[in-house]
């Protein structure tokens, strides 16, 4: 069987490399977070957004256990105000929809009015070569209207520029899927 998670990982390693810039603009629990981290080396940079401060201090003793924590900015705010804290290109970026894993507190969720600017912002800011990965979960009413809106968007942009792709299992409709947007190198 395939793990979606594992595949996200194997489209990243193709883009992101030693010194790079990526963006975890749903840090959780610091999983995608420690993982770019350790993808970019000791001269690259990360920066990771939340708004519960219960994900932050998880990301942050996630990431001194690993001696990653200083290639990481946590940034206690919206996605959708990452233009404030990330100057210019970055090489990766991932968002996480949905709810803090193991939170048990599901009130708290991704929404529509702050996801769809900050994959607008992250599109806009993608270096050449990049890449963008955004996990969607439909099995909830917030989350199955967020996978469209940001599919619907998608589907919008320049294929000359962008190649969206949508990773799913068909036959299980309710299962997580994940979008990848690979922005084409520029021609010299």
């Amino acid at each position: 069987m395939i793990d979606l998670l594992d595949l996200q990982k194997t489209f990243i390693d193709r883009h992101l490399h030693p010194g790079g810039i990526a963006v975890d603009f749903t840090m959780g629990n610091g999983y995608d977070t420690a993982f770019l981290a350790d993808r970019v080396g000791e001269n690259g940079k990360v920066f990771a957004f939340d708004i519960q401060q219960k994900a932050l201090d998880s990301t942050r003793a996630r990431l001194e256990s690993l001696g990653l924590a200083d290639r990481c900015t946590l940034i206690l705010d919206s996605h959708s105000n990452a233009e404030k804290y990330v100057d210019g290109q970055f090489n990766a970026g991932m968002f996480n929809l949905g709810w803090l894993p193991g939170s048990g507190d599901k009130s708290v969720t991704t929404k529509r009015e702050t996801t769809l600017p900050a994959v607008r912002y992250a599109v806009s800011h993608l270096a050449a070569d990049g890449i963008l990965l955004i996990a969607i979960y439909p099995g909830h009413e917030e989350g199955d209207a967020e996978g469209k809106e940001v599919c619907d968007y998608l589907s919008s942009l320049d294929r000359r520029v962008l190649c969206v792709t949508q990773v799913k299992i068909l036959n299980s409709p309710s299962s997580p899927y994940f979008m990848i947007i690979e922005k084409k190198e520029e021609r010299k």
